[in-house]
């Protein structure tokens, strides 16, 4: 585990009341300025690994760090203050104005009204939302829209550090794949350091830098997107056969119209 790591997760293990164990003696880094996908299926311990980084729970044992610093001598609701959060659901406030969902967060840090309107009407522009967004309320908006408030309002104290929890499952396929894409050039434009949670592994591998591999609580894999194409593991092979099946459909449909327009 490196030591100047953005994030280091050593030898965690998390069991509920019942016993039952949700991560098993799990260590990742993820690297200042790095994005770092986690892949598995539901109820492999993903969520539950999230939220021990900013401490809406503890680990049963092991140890997380953020910049070398052990996150639970570090006060819970400072800590948050530091980490940005982009989840499914968003959350934005029903009866809040897109520019007031935003600018949350630098209210609670004691933002001037100016110094917090200057910052969303720099976000809206950062997440490719006109300024007239700032007016409206979420029930106004589409779900693609509402997820790109939720980036902002995420970004908005200028967190280094964003975790982000399947955030845009919900999406249709060509508004996620332009919300993913629109993140990651924001990701290395900010100098972010990005850990996403996701069970799309063709997500993963499109974003991220290096993809660690969940299975009944422990990692069976991590690594560049590359070296994870060839991975020996049974879960590893059987989760890259859909983006190499998809690629396969694709061509034997191009070769289908092919050989038709031929005729």
């Amino acid at each position: 585990m490196t030591h100047d790591a953005g994030i280091a997760i050593e030898h965690v293990s998390k069991r509920f009341g019942d016993g039952r164990p949700v991560l098993a003696g799990v260590s990742l880094s993820v690297a200042k300025g790095e994005m770092l996908a986690v892949v598995g299926a539901s109820g492999s311990g993903k969520t539950t690994l999230l939220r021990m980084i900013n401490r809406l729970d503890d680990p049963s044992s092991g140890t997380v760090r953020i910049g070398g610093v052990d996150v639970a001598s570090v006060d819970p609701v400072a800590l948050r203050r530091r980490i940005g959060y982009v989840f499914q659901e968003v959350g934005l406030f029903p009866h809040m104005t897109v520019a007031e969902n935003i600018a949350i967060m630098p209210r609670l840090l004691g933002w001037d009204s100016a110094r917090a309107t200057a910052r969303v009407d720099e976000l809206l522009g950062l997440v490719r939302l006109d300024l007239s967004y700032r007016s409206r309320l979420p029930r106004q908006l589409s779900g693609g829209e509402r997820q790109r408030v939720g980036v902002a309002r995420a970004l908005a104290p200028g967190p280094e550090m964003v975790l982000m929890d399947e955030p845009f499952a919900a999406l249709d396929p060509l508004t996620r794949e332009a919300l993913g894409r629109d993140y990651r050039t924001l990701h290395d434009k900010l100098g972010l350091t990005t850990l996403m949670i996701t069970h799309d592994m063709i997500e993963a591998l499109e974003l991220a830098d290096r993809i660690a591999v969940l299975r009944g609580g422990t990692v069976v894999a991590q690594g560049p997107p590359a070296v994870l194409i060839d991975h020996e593991h049974p879960y590893v092979k059987e989760l890259m056969q859909l983006p190499r099946k998809l690629a396969e459909r694709v061509e034997s449909l191009l070769a289908a119209q092919g050989k038709s327009g031929g005729r």
